[in-house]
């Protein structure tokens, strides 16, 4: 028979694990025939006691842990269903989508200039291919100049955006633009990194600042008092802050605000504009279409290009100033597009057609008569 005897304190040998486990409370005596009736001594209750405590509070910890994890992910789908709604395509008007062909092809072309100015070129070559939409050669050469210089900045490679700059300084002038300055200065500052060995070289390449001294002298001074300290350390000196990497972006984002308006792009694509927009702008028309269900309302909402109130998308969406006819209180567009009269005075085309009598137009603002085809178109 298999001893089953468990070794009390004082005895020579501890007690055994079977023994521990088999004495789950100094109430339980252990299974063995042999033991039956023996209590457990006051060392094994306490132990054993506290094994049941800590066993008990993990397992209260991990049901309350499970009861809030529970309680996060049951508000999940309530937040989908509060937040979502899955028939947006009702808060405009079906118009929108009569040339559904044409709408395609338009958004295949915001979509492909949004990745070459992401510089994703193999991935715009691919929906290219795809979609077949033609795209010239001329339409991405720009974009493939761009991202080849922002890669070589990236890399800390100055060459290729200072050959561009160069290139295009008369132009960057006219835009009062300091592209070029900053990239000699970065130039500059990397020499003066070198330390006292580029010490020659860095007052060699000083010469380049010379078209500059007029509008940038206080920055050429800063640069050249640092060279006093070149032997100490520019790390330790008055200067440090030209050793900052944030000058590598910030050279990136001027060069990529200065050559998108040279050559006539936008900073942002017109993709990235278009759905930061619709974001802010389409809680608003949920709401609108909810209240105009609800009460009923027909024929408020009917234009295609036109929203049924004015919604505010801040300032970084503002891009050129807009007319609103002073007479029909409507914003021009370009099918009525704002005329400028003899007098001076700006009303839309429709103002104009509906104040002519008898062939004469009075204008509502003075009393000057004239023809209505002496009218002119004005841009804005």
């Amino acid at each position: 028979m298999a001893d089953c005897s468990l070794e009390l304190p004082g005895s020579s040998n501890p007690p055994s694990h079977l023994s521990l486990l088999r004495s789950w409370d100094h109430r339980r005596v252990l299974p063995c025939p042999a033991l039956q009736g023996t209590p457990l001594s006051a060392t094994l209750s306490l132990v054993m006691s506290q094994c049941c405590r800590k066993i008990k509070d993990t397992v209260q910890k991990l049901a309350s842990d499970h009861k809030d994890i529970h309680s996060s992910v049951s508000r999940v789908g309530k937040a989908i269903d509060r937040n979502f709604d899955s028939e947006i395509c009702g808060v405009v008007s079906d118009a929108v989508w009569d040339a559904r062909e044409q709408q395609q092809q338009i958004l295949q072309m915001a979509i492909v200039e949004h990745l070459y100015q992401q510089g994703m070129l193999s991935v715009a070559e691919e929906l290219c291919q795809e979609s077949t939409l033609n795209v010239d050669l001329d339409f991405k050469q720009p974009f493939l100049e761009l991202n080849r210089i922002l890669e070589a900045l990236h890399e800390q490679d100055l060459g290729p955006a200072l050959e561009w700059a160069v290139s295009h300084r008369q132009r960057l002038l006219e835009l009062n633009s300091s592209l070029e300055f900053k990239l000699h200065r970065l130039h500059f500052i990397r020499l003066l990194a070198g330390g006292p060995a580029k010490q020659l070289e860095a007052l060699s390449y000083a010469r380049h600042f010379q078209p500059f001294a007029r509008l940038h002298q206080r920055e050429i001074q800063v640069m050249m008092g640092s060279l006093v300290y070149l032997r100490l350390g520019l790390e330790k000196s008055p200067y440090c802050h030209l050793l900052d990497s944030s000058h590598w972006a910030e050279i990136c984002e001027t060069f990529t605000r200065d050559a998108c308006s040279l050559l006539g792009l936008s900073v942002e694509s017109p993709l990235s504009v278009s759905f930061a927009s619709g974001c802010v702008a389409l809680p608003v028309l949920m709401n609108i279409k909810a209240v105009i269900e609800q009460r009923q309302c027909t024929g408020v909402w009917n234009h295609k290009d036109e929203l049924p109130i004015e919604i505010e998308l801040g300032m970084k969406c503002w891009y050129h100033s807009v007319f609103a006819c002073p007479i029909l209180r409507q914003q021009t567009s370009d099918s009525n597009p704002p005329i400028k009269l003899i007098c001076g005075h700006v009303i839309s085309r429709d103002a104009l057609n509906k104040l002519i009598n008898g062939g004469k137009l009075k204008c509502p603002y003075c009393p000057m008569e004239q023809n209505p085809a002496d009218g002119k178109r004005i841009i804005f």
